[in-house]
């Protein structure tokens, strides 16, 4: 893995977490009704999710590429017309965050549990990997370095943004609140999806 291959995962999942989802909705329901607090709990919970989540796609693109470098090529190109589409529908989403305060109060385990169950078991989440991921695997080099690589990355920066998100809505809720915040994120993180998606595309075919 190039250093270069590194830091376009690594930039590319920041701009892709930063995006608000469920896992980021759930994270600043806990904040605006219980504080600060909630930051670590919620934040282990994605971090943990997103592991669990991420797993199941590597060892599911994994065994593909051991199968067929074909069939892998082909997850490749389906992948980056998804993250193109992907993109576009962010581009419409609008900026709605319907975040409502869980006043209930929450043991901290029960919190961590919920984030981890949100985030691992969100069908869209285990889809994304598998399309996302392969745009940044190497066939050539060691499957299991990559693996290890790309999760501990995108794990520490999921719990970071999670944390991140906790803070901002515990301590500016009309940040967190803003229409025209959360659109500019959206259509930010579409238009890069989009990007994305379509340098994919362009790799895949001057490689062929």
């Amino acid at each position: 893995m190039t250093i270069e291959t590194w830091f376009a995962f690594a930039g590319t999942s920041i701009i892709l977490l930063v995006i608000p989802g469920p896992t980021v909705l759930l994270v600043v329901s806990y904040a605006l009704g219980q504080g600060w607090r909630t930051a670590l709990p919620t934040a282990i919970g994605v971090a943990l999710g997103d592991f669990t989540a991420m797993t199941l796609s590597m060892l599911g693109v994994g065994a593909l590429l051991a199968t067929s470098a074909l069939l892998f090529t082909v997850l490749k190109w389906i992948g980056a017309a998804y993250l193109v589409w992907l993109g576009i529908k962010l581009w419409q989403a609008g900026g709605a965050l319907n975040a409502v305060p869980r006043t209930d109060r929450t043991s901290a385990l029960k919190m961590l549990g919920h984030a981890w169950i949100v985030t691992a078991l969100n069908p869209k989440s285990i889809t994304f990997f598998v399309a996302f991921l392969p745009q940044f695997l190497s066939p050539n080099g060691s499957f299991l370095t990559q693996m290890v690589v790309f999760e501990s990355t995108f794990v520490v920066l999921a719990f970071a943004n999670a944390v991140g998100y906790a803070l901002i809505a515990s301590r500016a809720r009309a940040l967190v609140g803003s229409a025209k915040m959360i659109s500019i994120f959206n259509k930010a993180g579409g238009t890069l999806l989009i990007g994305a998606g379509v340098a994919a595309a362009a790799a895949r075919t001057a490689q062929n």
